[in-house]
């Protein structure tokens, strides 16, 4: 198997499309699907006191 190596640059990239399609899809999606209290994306998470 030849595995080619992965930059720096790509993972960084990676990363910045995973975060910037999560922020499209709370923008875009309705709220009980991406919002508070949604199932596929909860944004409530961590504002429990």
């Amino acid at each position: 198997m030849h595995f080619s190596t992965l930059t720096l640059d790509q993972i960084v990239m990676s990363v910045m499309t995973v975060i910037a399609i999560r922020e499209a899809m709370i923008v875009f999606l309705p709220d009980h699907i991406a919002g508070p209290q949604g199932w596929l994306i909860d944004t409530s998470t961590g504002d429990h006191v």
